[in-house]
């Protein structure tokens, strides 16, 4: 028989429950009955959907971190962030152009930054989040897009700077500009489009528009994986 794990109480939404302390908090809201219908994305860390806020017993600060990463402990009080409420700048990628002065245009805040290094520290993607931003304020588009890269867009790093900066914002606009603006274009991509345009793959894609959900299944663990 497996080891069995301890109860211990926690609190969801001013609500005592008892859940085994070995329980992700996702893990522990679905078993304290909790239908997650929303804010449970990927349930492995990577779509940044589950972004949650807790207080421990005895501890002032306020802590936040991903619902399907974070263990439960005794005597945590929490409740979820359905995404977190900040600015976000409306632009036409194609008529920018991949410098400082155009992200600063949309994300000014940038250049309020104190260098606390409290977003690099709260990144659940141990991403350097405040550095990412110093590349943004010199134009360094190139490496902004690179080191904020695999940033989930989880808020966590807004939730904690004083100066209001939206960090993945800031990352996602950069990537945009220099994949529009800096990456030379794929040409095999482009020949790719082309033949699928000009009903190369009609067929194929047909064949696929019409297969019931069991043949998709069969198709997608039968397929060729790259190396």
């Amino acid at each position: 028989m497996g080891q069995e794990h301890e109860g211990i109480n926690i609190f969801i939404m001013g609500k005592k429950y008892k859940v085994p302390d070995s329980l992700t908090i996702m893990n522990a809201m679905e078993y304290a009955g909790y239908q997650l219908v929303r804010g449970c994305g990927c349930r492995a860390g990577f779509c940044g959907a589950c972004a949650t806020i807790y207080r421990l017993k005895g501890d002032y600060d306020l802590k936040v971190g991903l619902a399907c990463q974070t263990k439960v402990e005794p005597e945590m009080y929490l409740t979820q962030l359905p995404f977190f409420p900040a600015q976000k700048s409306e632009y036409n990628i194609q008529e920018l152009k991949a410098t400082a002065e155009q992200i600063s245009q949309f994300y000014p805040e940038i250049f309020r930054c104190i260098g606390c290094n409290a977003c690099t520290k709260i990144c659940p993607q141990d991403l350097k989040v405040m550095q990412y931003i110093g590349y943004a304020q010199r134009g360094q588009i190139d490496r902004c897009a690179d080191e904020s890269f695999d940033c989930v867009m989880c808020g966590l790093c807004a939730s904690r700077c004083p100066a209001q900066i939206v960090h993945y914002n800031v990352g996602i606009l950069a990537r945009r500009l220099f994949s529009r603006h800096l990456t030379p274009p794929a040409q095999h991509l482009q020949n790719r489009v082309e033949e699928i345009e000009s009903g190369a793959f009609d067929k194929e894609i047909n064949e696929l528009m019409s297969a019931d959900l069991i043949e998709l299944k069969r198709r997608y663990n039968e397929r060729d994986m790259e190396a």
